[in-house]
């Protein structure tokens, strides 16, 4: 056994590092060495607010590497899993030209490419083949930059790391990129029990077969050895291995030697190695994310320490877009308890880790709590940070100075995108597809300790999106904080259905206070006792026949061709094929019912969707060619589990209500149950629509609570 828990620090540090060293890199991707160095010179912090974006934004880097070793999960995780499960893995959690992938097209981007292979029933490894592709698609940087994840779930096990990474890269490489990725899988492995970087350099070739690509780190680790300083050896890389040396737009060879210059040149330094790859040019945020994830095991937390704090700005924040949008707003201690339980798993080793989403149980960790940016005239916040370092217990101190009458010291969570817009012209930038990770209905609960015996008062806020999309903020009840614990709980109220951007907490006081109180634990789950949102006028009343899209609309992720508000109801929703879906909520949700009044267009079948994980892993409840049916979808199978007969008639109006309760399913048409079936292969997940091949009205959308407290 190997107690892969002791592991724990280590695999979160790999995570931080990864989405550090992307949001360094992020904002020079694809400028030339010359530019980076006449601007910036050495990039040792954040050069988003020069640039015009935003620090957390969505990136292909973060999104790929921790939605597809989600494959795992779905596959039981098996320590055989293939190259196979992998690919449908793309496909149920990547939407068509939406989501994850550079959509560059066919022939034009790797990963597009492997992508249109796997839809057009291509089975990987095939997909990524050299043989299907030509060698200018299979050798490009794609095979490396999904790759940590694989290596992370095997915390000193090179050999299974080395498996796991070759059926995650074939799926859309080939070549020497498999190398490459396999190569940086094997070190990250490694590092949880070897730090030192020769080592690692020289044993991690033990699980590559290639002469041409051992003969490269050869060369690359001789011109480190003999330089005085990096940017020499970056010039042997360009005058050597430069983009023109190579076919494609992105070569692996080009950027995987500027990652191991970077692992080399920058020593036991993760601020110094990320520079070093994010000055160099090239794939920018590509190899400053591989490079800060390897670091990042190998150094362990103390890494972060020892330069600029490059984690204070992040807050542990990122996104994980992908078709199931609950899970997009995410932070590095939800990804990493992911990782963590799939490593454990694959050692028939138990993973206990917290209920509670936020529980702060890293050293360090803040889990995206950051300051409350309204109102900043009156707040006296004085610091967010996590109370481990001092007092050796976990909890998110949020501390105040000067807090008396008339001022606040007020913190938020993001549970929902800010709608405007992030992309600036000329950037590599990806959209935010997301479902909020709240809901009206839910209950939220914390877990406060107060030190003192004079305390302030504690009050929940929300800031949602109202009918306008325009942000608005209720609040709850203030209630006074008494010396020691004290469990605060809110149930959201009705905002109509509209998105929730925020959650917060706001501290006040009539007397003046100088001090923190510990935020130990904060958490909601389970679906909403009751959600609801009415037609498009009562949701908008400003819309009209040509509105597009609404603050509302992009609560919900869809992979159908055309989903947009409609004027006279709700939703229109159009699909050209099979398993057009459209979903919102989260993985939490387990026994609900979910209703809408459909209006039956030409099409082959349509209905409901439940514990839907991604667009290709759900129930559906349908009307079609003459039966209700009651399926299971399995990525590309649709597994029928119940059917009936029901004549229904194509421009009619019915309300469907699909149940899912524990194994039992139930499709309910105006009312009554016309079908029933059983069965426990999923367990929860968000709810939505399907259609195939043709167009439905929605009219309203509605989720209850099945079981526990309902209203």
């Amino acid at each position: 056994m190997k107690n892969i828990i002791r592991f724990k620090n280590d695999i979160y540090a790999g995570v931080l590092g990864k989405i550090i060293g992307v949001y360094l890199g992020r904002p020079v991707e694809g400028w030339t060495y010359e530019k980076i160095w006449g601007q910036f010179h050495e990039i040792y912090y954040y050069k988003n607010h020069k640039t015009g974006a935003p620090l957390i934004v969505p990136d292909d880097d973060i999104s790929g590497t921790f939605a597809f070793f989600r494959s795992l999960e779905d596959h039981e995780y098996d320590p055989e899993i293939t190259a196979e499960n992998i690919g449908d893995t793309w496909l149920n959690y990547i939407i068509e030209n939406k989501t994850i992938l550079w959509w560059g097209g066919l022939s034009r981007s790797t990963e597009h490419t492997a992508y249109l292979r796997l839809k057009n029933g291509i089975k990987a490894p095939h997909s990524g083949s050299m043989e299907l592709n030509g060698r200018s698609m299979a050798e490009q940087i794609g095979s490396e930059i999904f790759i940590d994840t694989w290596a992370m779930v095997n915390p000193g096990n090179p050999a299974r790391a080395a498996k796991m990474a070759k059926a995650a890269a074939s799926v859309s490489h080939d070549g020497i990129a498999i190398d490459a990725a396999v190569y940086l899988a094997v070190m990250e492995a490694m590092a949880f029990v070897e730090k030192d970087i020769n080592k690692l350099l020289d044993e991690g070739l033990h699980y590559v077969e290639n002469p041409e690509f051992k003969k490269l780190v050869s060369d690359l680790r001789e011109r480190c050895e003999s330089a005085s300083d990096w940017r020499e050896v970056r010039q042997w890389i360009a005058d050597n291995h430069g983009y023109e040396r190579y076919p494609g737009n992105c070569p692996v060879v080009t950027n995987h030697l500027t990652l191991l210059m970077a692992f080399i040149m920058g020593g036991d330094d993760f601020n110094k190695s990320c520079m070093i790859a994010c000055s160099s040019g090239w794939d920018t945020d590509c190899n400053s994310g591989n490079v800060g994830c390897l670091n990042g095991i190998r150094l362990g937390l103390d890494g972060f320490t020892k330069g600029a704090d490059l984690r204070r700005a992040v807050a542990d924040r990122l996104y994980v877009v992908t078709s199931d949008g609950g899970s997009c707003i995410s932070d590095a201690v939800l990804e990493t308890r992911k990782i963590l339980a799939a490593a454990c798993r694959l050692e028939s080793e138990e993973a206990v880790q917290p209920g509670e989403r936020l529980a702060f149980e890293y050293p360090g960790s803040v889990q995206g709590i950051i300051p409350y940016d309204q109102d900043v005239e009156e707040s006296v916040l004085a610091g967010i940070e996590n109370c481990y370092e001092k007092s050796k217990e976990y909890g998110c101190r949020i501390s105040f100075k000067g807090l008396g009458a008339g001022v606040h010291a007020s913190v938020c969570i993001d549970t929902f995108i800010d709608l405007a817009p992030k992309g600036k012209e000329g950037t590599s930038y990806f959209d935010v597809l997301c479902s909020p990770a709240l809901y009206s209905g839910q209950e939220v609960t914390a877990r406060v300790l107060a030190p003192e015996t004079d305390n302030p008062s504690f009050e929940f806020f929300i800031v949602y999106f109202d009918e306008d999309d325009q942000l608005k903020t209720l609040y709850d009840a203030p209630a006074a904080l008494i010396k020691g614990e004290n469990v605060r709980s809110w149930t959201i109220p009705d905002v109509g259905g509209h998105a929730i951007y925020r959650l917060g907490i706001r501290l006040t006081s009539e007397k003046r206070l100088e001090g923190s109180i510990v935020l130990k634990s904060l958490d909601w789950s389970n679906v909403p006792v009751f959600y609801r949102m009415g037609g498009s006028m009562e949701m908008t009343p400003s819309l009209t026949p040509w509105t597009t899209t609404t603050a509302w609309m992009k609560t919900f992720v869809s992979s159908a061709d055309n989903f947009c508000p409609d004027y006279m109801t709700t939703f229109s929703i159009s699909h050209g094929a099979e398993n057009g879906v459209v979903t919102t909520g989260t993985l939490d949700w387990d026994n609900y019912s979910v209703k809408s009044r459909i209006t039956f267009s030409q099409q082959d079948g349509a209905g409901l969707v439940a514990r839907a994980k991604g667009h290709r892993r759900y129930y559906g409840a349908v009307l079609t060619k003459g039966k209700a049916v009651i399926y299971r979808q399995n990525h590309t199978k649709r597994i029928g589990i119940s059917s009936a007969d029901y004549e229904f008639q194509i421009d009619h109006t019915y309300e469907l209500q699909f149940t899912v309760e524990s194994g039992n399913l139930t499709l309910y048409v105006d009312g009554k149950p016309v079908v029933t079936g059983t069965d426990s292969h999923y367990h929860s997940g968000g709810a939505g629509f399907v259609v195939d091949s043709g167009a439905i009205l929605g009219d309203g959308f509605e989720v209850k609570r099945i079981g526990g407290n309902q209203v």
